[in-house]
């Protein structure tokens, strides 16, 4: 009878042991990963981070030199400045023609006056409404020319304006800054060398909030769902393993061949779908190391 229940005691135990060692997919844990480019050429002025640095989003962590983007705005603000001067002044230079035709206009009441008094023929009278139509359509065509001028010399300005704008935006650029906030895992360029657009800085990755890349069989897809609560472990070697909880956030589309290096529960299985599951890190899990999952 004793040796019975010692059976059944061992029995359990390896049942339990069994039991905790199970798992439902394997995986690797990633992190978003970032890698910051230059987006203008110029010497790096600084560039104060270094591998293993945290820092947050927006934080400015280096400066490319912008000593020629600065000159080129301040030449494109002196055009700006002289094509705005060089608009003319219409009403000063309508001004004397506008005299004129009041001039002419008051001559030509005079003559109607003395037309009918007499004194003055039908000839002068037709002579003078002409002068008036003539001076009338040099008032027109002045108009026109000044103001078509006046036109182009806005858009000159205003054209003067964009590039002045796009100078900024290429300065602003020179600002290097975090795009996310995360840690620096590496850092590819130094102080003093030369930066081109799309030159890669730095990468930086948010290791706070990772997640474990998992593949399952297309016989468990029926128990798993985008938000799903699963229970994480993480394998540091021997018997040290610590669970976390983690929410399914993303499920493949499309299967794929199982990666040489995961194991699933179905050896038989060739085809699996990958599965994204979110864990909040507390420091101890790092890229690239090795997971389970258990549903």
């Amino acid at each position: 009878m004793k040796y019975f229940a010692l059976l059944t005691i061992v029995a359990m135990t390896l049942a339990s042991c069994q039991d905790n060692k199970k798992y439902d997919a394997t995986g690797i844990f990633e992190a978003t990963t970032v890698t910051v480019s230059s987006e203008t050429s110029g010497k790096i002025l600084s560039l104060d981070i270094a591998e293993g640095d945290s820092v947050i989003r927006g934080r400015q962590v280096g400066v490319i030199d912008t000593a020629l983007l600065v000159l080129q705005y301040k030449e494109l603000h002196s055009s700006q400045l002289s094509a705005g001067q060089s608009a003319p002044d219409i009403a000063a230079q309508a001004a004397s023609l506008r005299s004129q035709i009041e001039h002419q206009k008051n001559e030509c009441d005079r003559i109607d006056r003395l037309l009918v008094d007499g004194a003055a023929t039908q000839k002068q009278s037709d002579d003078a409404d002409g002068r008036l139509r003539v001076l009338r359509g040099q008032l027109e065509g002045l108009m026109s020319t000044l103001g078509n001028s006046r036109g182009a010399i806005r858009e000159n300005v205003s054209a003067i304006r964009y590039k002045m704008d796009q100078v900024c935006e290429q300065i602003a650029r020179s600002f290097i800054k975090s795009p996310i906030t995360g840690t620096v895992l590496l850092k590819y360029a130094e102080a003093g060398e030369f930066a081109t657009p799309g030159r890669p800085l730095f990468k930086i990755a948010d290791l706070d909030n990772i997640y474990l890349r998992s593949y399952f069989t297309a016989s468990q897809l029926a128990d798993i769902r985008i938000g799903q609560e699963v229970t994480v472990i993480a394998d540091f070697g021997g018997d040290r393993q610590f669970e976390y909880p983690g929410r399914i956030t993303w499920i493949a589309d499309q299967s794929e061949f199982t990666p040489k290096s995961i194991q699933t529960d179905d050896s038989r299985a060739n085809l699996v779908y990958a599965v994204k599951i979110s864990v909040k890190n507390d420091g101890r899990l790092k890229l690239g190391q090795y997971g389970e999952v258990r549903l």
